[in-house]
Order: C-alpha cells, then sequence, then structure tokens
C-alpha cells in the first residue's frame, strides 16, 4: 500500500442541529478507530490551536483512498482534503523497507561488539 499525507478541514454547514454535528462526530471516531486498525489510518496529529487534522493515511493508490477510505468518514460531506502521495527518503532513520537493523549483531555494517 502507498502512504498519503492528508490534511483534513472541516466546516459545519451553517444551520446544522448541534445533536448531528455530535452524532458524526462520534460516529467519526469509531470509523477512525476502524480504519486505523485495518491499517488504512497510521497516524493522525492537530495542530496546535488549530481546527484542522493532518494524517498519514494507506491505500493502493489515491483514487482508492478516497473512495473507499477518506469517502467513508461520516464528516467528510463537511471536509475539504489535502492530499500528498509520499514515498521514502533515502535517509529516513525508520525506513520499514530498510533491511539493515543496526541493532542486529549479524549485520557486519551494523556497530556492535568486535569479533
Amino acid at each position: 500500500m502507498r502512504e498519503f499525507l492528508v490534511e483534513l478541514v472541516t466546516t459545519v454547514p451553517e444551520g446544522t442541529d448541534p445533536a448531528e454535528v455530535r452524532r458524526r462526530r462520534s460516529a467519526e471516531a469509531d470509523r477512525a478507530r476502524e480504519l486505523a486498525d485495518a491499517g488504512r489510518l497510521v497516524r493522525l496529529w492537530r495542530p496546535v490551536g488549530e481546527l484542522r487534522s493532518i494524517g498519514v493515511w494507506r491505500a493502493a493508490d489515491e483514487a482508492e483512498l478516497h473512495r473507499e477510505v477518506l469517502g467513508t468518514l461520516p464528516l467528510r460531506p463537511w471536509m475539504s482534503a489535502t492530499v500528498t502521495p509520499l514515498v521514502s527518503h533515502p535517509n529516513d532513520p525508520n525506513d520499514p523497507n530498510d533491511p539493515k537493523d543496526p541493532k542486529d549483531p549479524n549485520d557486519p555494517g551494523a556497530a556492535g561488539p568486535a569479533a
């Protein structure tokens, strides 16, 4: 699966019944947990003092991300989304695709006790 950086801004339409807003927000929290459990929502942040979310999401491609992931969020009709496809940086210290494990004593490139 590919990873995507997604910025979400939710704007509740004026005049929306507060009970509907509460219902959707509760359903949104439940759906976010489901997507996290399914490996689709990796991380989610809210910038300090702002009403937007920034997250790392996974899907096969951007179309699937919109259709099967973001499109299933109860607040999605009220959201604007900015999606940026991501690829690993060659200097990423936590790259899961890097076969070297610096703690592996069998890795000749790993720092460890001298033989």
